[in-house]
C-alpha cells in the first residue's frame, strides 16, 4: 500500500522546506556579514598603539586599585578577525547538524565583537571601564523598566506601542509632585498613576472598544508628547523653581558588595530606583512562569478562547494587567528626573519607549532577556559619550556615533533572531470583532 508521503513529489517537499531552511541560515549568514565587516576594519583599517583598560573607579568605594589592563590595537585586531572567521563556521555547522545556533555562542561572538571594535576605535588611550559600564547601567534603567511593562501587556495579549507616552507621562508627574511636595515618594506614586492612567486609555480603547492596539498606542505617544510640550511650556518653564525643580535620589552604597572590584561601583553603589528595577525583573520573572497570576495572564495572551471556558475574565485580566504594566512604565519614568537628570525637559525620553519595545522582541518577551536587551542598547548608547570624550580622537564619525543605539537596535531586531515568536493571541481582540 502507498504511503500519502510517497505520493508527494520530491520537488514540492523541497519547496515547502525552502522558507524554513532560509530561517535555519539566516544567523550563520548574519554572522558572516559582520565578520567580513570585522576583517575589513581591523586588518584592512588597523591602527598602531595601545589601549589601557583601567578597572578603577577612581573613587573612595575602591577597596584596591587594580593595575591598568594594556593591549595592543593591532595585534587584538588580528586575534579578533581570525575569531570573526571562525565562529561564523561554527554556526554554519550547527545549522547543517540541524541545530540551532545557541544564545552563549551568539553571546560570545557579540561580546568579541565589541572588544575588537572598542580596542580598534580607542587606540592610544585609556578607557575607562567603571564609567562606561555604569553609564550604560544609568541609561539602561528607564528602558527595562518600559520593557518589563512592554513584556507584561504583550504576554496578556495587547500590544504595548504607547511605552513612550508611558515613560514621559511617568517622568513628567514625578517632577510636577516631586517638586511640589519635596517628596521623594511622592514622586514616585504620581509617577505610577501617571503611567497607569495612559495605559488605561490604551486598555479601555483596545479591550472595551476594540480599536486596532497599534493605531491607539501611536496616538497615545503623540497625545502624551504634545500635551507635555505644552504644559512644560506653559507651566514648568515659567515656574521652574516651583514645579520643576524635584529633589534627587542619592546612590547608596550597600555594604560589603559595593567594594568588590568593578562590579561593586556599577552595580551596588546606585539609587533606590535602580534597586527596585533589580527586584522588579525577579518578581516579574518569577511570577509570570511560577505563579497562579502568571499562568492565568500568559493563557489569556496565548490562548484566551482557552481560558475564557475555564472561567478566566479575559477582559478583565487583560485590563488589569495592562495597567499594572504601564505603571511599571511610568515608574521607570520617574528615574529620568528623580534619578538622572534632575528636572523636566520635553524632549527628556528621546525615543526611549520604541527602544524599550524593541528590547521586548528581542528578548522573546522574557523579562530577563529583555533587561540583557535593554542593556545592551543602553551600553551602545553610553558608547558614543565615551568615544566622544577621548583623550585622542576616535576615527569614528560623530554622525555614526549618533546614530549607532539605533543602529545597533535594528541589528538586533532584524539580524540577530532567526525566527522569534510573540503571544500567538496578542494584537487580537477578544471576543473578535
Amino acid at each position: 500500500m502507498t504511503s500519502a508521503a510517497a505520493l508527494v513529489p520530491a520537488s514540492s517537499t523541497r519547496a515547502r522546506r525552502s522558507p524554513a531552511a532560509l530561517r535555519a541560515w539566516k544567523t550563520p549568514i548574519v554572522l558572516a556579514v559582520f565578520s567580513l565587516l570585522s576583517v575589513v576594519l581591523l586588518v584592512g583599517f588597523g591602527r598602531d598603539g595601545d589601549v589601557a583598560y583601567s578597572l578603577n573607579s577612581g573613587g573612595a568605594t575602591d577597596a584596591v586599585s587594580l593595575p591598568l589592563i594594556t593591549v595592543s590595537s593591532r595585534i587584538t585586531g588580528v586575534v579578533v578577525a581570525v575569531l570573526s572567521v571562525l565562529l561564523p563556521l561554527g554556526a554554519a555547522l550547527q545549522t547543517k547538524s540541524g541545530r540551532r545556533t545557541p544564545v552563549w555562542y551568539l553571546t560570545a561572538f557579540a561580546l568579541i565583537q565589541l572588544f575588537g571594535f572598542l580596542t580598534w576605535a580607542t587606540a592610544g588611550n585609556t578607557v575607562p571601564v567603571v564609567g562606561l559600564l555604569a553609564g550604560s547601567l544609568a541609561l539602561s534603567v528607564p528602558l527595562i523598566f518600559g520593557a518589563l511593562g512592554g513584556v507584561l501587556s504583550e504576554r496578556v495579549g495587547v500590544i504595548n506601542v504607547a511605552i513612550e507616552g508611558q515613560l514621559l507621562a511617568g517622568a513628567f508627574a514625578s517632577a510636577l509632585v516631586a517638586s511640589l511636595t519635596q517628596n521623594l515618594v511622592a514622586g514616585l506614586l504620581g509617577a505610577l498613576v501617571a503611567g497607569a492612567l495612559v495605559s488605561f486609555v490604551l486598555a479601555a480603547f483596545s479591550i472595551r472598544y476594540l480599536v486596532d492596539q497599534v493605531i491607539v498606542g501611536i496616538v497615545l505617544n503623540v497625545l502624551v508628547i504634545g500635551l507635555a510640550s505644552f504644559l512644560y511650556s506653559n507651566l514648568l518653564a515659567v515656574n521652574a523653581a516651583t514645579l520643576n525643580s524635584p529633589p534627587q535620589f542619592v546612590p547608596i552604597a550597600i555594604p560589603i558588595v559595593s567594594a568588590i572590584p568593578v562590579i561593586g561601583p556599577v552595580l551596588f553603589t546606585q539609587t533606590i530606583i535602580v534597586y527596585a528595577m533589580y527586584v522588579g525583573v525577579a518578581v516579574i520573572f518569577f511570577g509570570l512562569f511560577s505563579t497562579r497570576w502568571g499562568l492565568r495572564l500568559r493563557s489569556v495572551g496565548e490562548h484566551p478562547q482557552a481560558a475564557d471556558t475555564v472561567g478566566i475574565n479575559v477582559s478583565g485580566t487583560r485590563f488589569w494587567n495592562v495597567m499594572l504594566a504601564g505603571a511599571i512604565a511610568g515608574f521607570g519614568g520617574a528615574y529620568f528626573t528623580l534619578g538622572s537628570v534632575g528636572a523636566f525637559s520635553k524632549d527628556i525620553t528621546s525615543g526611549a519607549g520604541y527602544i524599550a519595545l524593541a528590547a521586548v522582541i528581542f528578548g522573546q518577551w522574557n523579562p530577563v532577556r529583555a533587561a540583557f536587551a535593554a542593556l545592551l542598547f543602553g551600553f551602545a548608547t553610553n558608547l558614543q559619550y565615551v568615544l566622544g570624550q577621548l583623550a585622542a580622537p576616535s576615527p569614528v564619525p560623530t554622525q555614526f556615533l549618533l546614530m549607532l543605539p539605533y543602529l545597533v537596535t535594528l541589528v538586533a531586531i532584524a539580524g540577530l533572531i532567526s525566527q522569534t515568536r510573540g503571544p500567538a493571541a496578542v494584537g487580537k481582540p477578544y471576543p473578535a470583532a
